[in-house]
């Protein structure tokens, strides 16, 4: 019971980190490319440190490489657009569209897994229906697109998550990772002339951003997953699932603390949120009971979203 009890707290404390990268996008001047670009580039410089990466790299086929590769190019557009919505909008919005990942999930996940369709998860998209009109009417007219651009990332979870857990029992969590924050670097570095408007993926930070990039990297991406693969063992998948989907939760209530952004959107807003997350928390609830979860989900991720798999 005590190492359960702990588990729990550090799951909290990991989704409390999580919920810090929307805040920390916004406090960052990067443009959102430069922003990913080295945000990727950090933990993967990390994780080549690491010889369990290298002994997982040596030991994995090439036609498995190749598959986590082409994850790697879904979850660096993820991360792309994540952070373009906050950069247009603000981190309130941005944390709120990562809310319709799960949506999204339980729509897609069945197709790409090649199991038969749940009608109860359907009950999760018709859900949120009016919670995103509500959100939508209830921000300025000027962040609306940060909304349509966040809905896309939220879609992008949804289509590398299931991917990944197709996959996610045939590599190590780190090697992989590795691979696909990897990919997704070069990438971005090849996309960026095709962007002229984004600018170049290469930008140096001043000290105010690279103190930013290294908190974000480090203290909310290698941290709380490190913590996550501790506390799994002994947690049940669906509490964890109910732990992670505060994520938003978190973030919005940061972003109110920090930023003040409550200035900026309205009782609509708030109303919208509580539809959308009352949709997430069904999910778990409608979903197939396990026992205990498997491994988590790999860094390449909406942060927590589909931290089980």
């Amino acid at each position: 019971m005590q190492a359960a009890t702990q588990a729990r707290w550090q799951i909290h404390f990991c989704v409390l980190l999580w919920g810090f990268t929307a805040i920390l996008g916004k406090l960052i001047t990067l443009p959102a490319l430069p922003l990913v670009w080295w945000r990727m580039l950090l933990v993967v410089a990390a994780l080549l440190l690491m010889p369990k990466v290298w002994r997982g790299l040596k030991a994995m086929p090439w036609r498995l490489r190749w598959a986590y590769a082409g994850i790697g190019v879904l979850v660096s557009l993820h991360w792309l657009t994540f952070y373009a919505a906050i950069k247009l909008a603000n981190a309130s919005v941005g944390a709120t569209c990562i809310a319709l990942g799960p949506v999204f999930l339980s729509l897609i996940e069945p197709w790409i897994a090649r199991r038969k369709f749940d009608p109860r998860e359907l009950l999760i998209g018709v859900a949120v229906v009016p919670g995103v009109a509500m959100v939508v009417g209830g921000v300025p007219v000027t962040m609306r697109l940060g909304i349509a651009v966040g809905t896309l990332s939220a879609l992008l979870v949804a289509l590398f998550s299931s991917y990944n857990k197709r996959l996610v029992e045939h590599g190590d969590p780190l090697t992989v990772t590795c691979i696909e924050l990897g990919t997704g670097t070069v990438f971005l570095t090849l996309l960026a002339p095709l962007l002229p408007h984004v600018g170049p993926a290469f930008v140096l930070p001043s000290a105010h951003d690279a103190l930013l990039l290294t908190l974000l990297s480090f203290g909310c991406t290698l941290l709380p997953f490190a913590l996550a693969l501790v506390a799994l063992r002994h947690l049940s998948a669906f509490g964890t699932q109910m732990v992670t989907n505060l994520e938003p939760v978190y973030a919005i209530v940061l972003a109110i603390v920090l930023l003040g952004e409550q200035r900026e959107l309205d009782g609509w807003f708030y109303a919208g949120v509580a539809v959308i997350l009352a949709a997430v928390f069904m999910h778990p609830l409608l979903g197939r009971p396990s026992a205990q979860p498997s491994q988590p989900e790999l860094l390449g991720t909406a942060e927590s979203h589909s931290v089980v798999e």
